[in-house]
């Protein structure tokens, strides 16, 4: 009992600083790079605080139940995600042998909430927008199929706990370069980010988001960013060997890693542009799934030497 309260403590800690990290850093290279975006350690806090005391506006025929099943789902399927990852050797929330199944069900999650949060405005450009991240959100779920797979081979387990386990003499970052850039881009999937942003998008005046106001748009900014909180941690125990480290405590690396990667992917979503659809389509299906292929098949010839 004790160390179930001990991690789920940790959860709740990664999860309020990652969203504040995330929402700050933001705003630096919003400002670096385009000149907008306000910069400091409250502003975070400033925005909230502008959207809860907005009215809430509400388009003629809104579907409000699924509305906040979206946006609550989103947030939730982003903790849960968070609470596979092992903290320490047997510091985890949810201690599953399957973790990584599990991981890839709550990805498969995210398509459904953000096409349920585009469909609930009754609006045509929320609608345009779930179909568009659909159209891109599914495919780029097989790079990461394989690339998890890949990272389960040396371990010889799809349980995280064991994957950060067979990392102790080298990273999977290092044994399989491929696997962490392939990554990272579902990561700007998932988060409705840069390249892989057509849900919430500016050429459609903010896409699935586009009829949020108030407490919607506050809930639905906070969903993503907990959510780039949970790819983060995920991707820093498959590739950067988790809670490893020397000297600080297991979850302290575990925090410092996942910063590490949170600051790539929001690099990154500031710095790719945005292809069309069909260009995207093709990257996917001709260039980024061959190459997951390829670092699946790496590894396991690694695997078997």
């Amino acid at each position: 009992m004790m160390t179930f309260a001990l991690a789920f403590a940790i959860l709740i800690l990664v999860l309020a600083l990652g969203i504040w990290f995330a929402a700050v850093l933001d705003g630096v290279f919003s400002r670096q790079l385009s000149g907008h975006g306000t910069v400091g350690l409250l502003a975070p806090f400033h925005a909230s605080a502008v959207y809860l005391t907005q009215q809430r506006l509400r388009t003629e025929a809104p579907d409000q139940l699924n509305w906040f099943l979206s946006i609550a789902g989103y947030l939730s399927v982003a903790a849960i995600g968070l609470a596979v990852v092992p903290f320490g050797p047997d510091l985890a929330v949810i201690g599953l042998d399957t973790s990584v199944v599990f991981w890839g069900a709550c990805e498969s999650l995210i398509v459904v909430l953000v096409f349920l949060h585009g469909w609930s405005p009754n609006a045509p450009l929320s609608l345009i927008g779930a179909y568009r991240y659909v159209a891109i959100g599914l495919p780029i779920m097989l790079p990461s199929m394989f690339v998890l797979i890949a990272v389960a081979i040396p371990a010889q387990s799809l349980d995280l706990r064991d994957i950060v386990a067979s990392q102790e003499t080298v990273w999977n970052v290092i044994r399989q370069p491929l696997g962490l850039p392939l990554f990272l881009l579902l990561g700007l999937s998932l988060t409705l980010r840069g390249p892989f942003d057509y849900a919430d998008s500016e050429d459609l005046a903010g896409g699935t988001s586009a009829e949020d106001s108030g407490a919607n748009r506050a809930g639905w900014q906070v969903a993503r960013l907990a959510m780039l909180v949970g790819f983060s941690a995920v991707a820093s125990t498959a590739f950067l060997g988790g809670y490893l480290g020397p000297v600080l405590p297991g979850f302290v690396w575990v925090i410092i890693k996942t910063l590490v990667v949170m600051a790539i992917v929001i690099g990154l979503s500031h710095l790719l542009v945005r292809l069309p659809v069909a260009r995207m389509l093709g990257l996917i299906w001709k260039i980024l799934l061959p190459i997951s292929f390829l670092d699946l098949l790496w590894a396991g010839l690694v695997a078997l030497a």
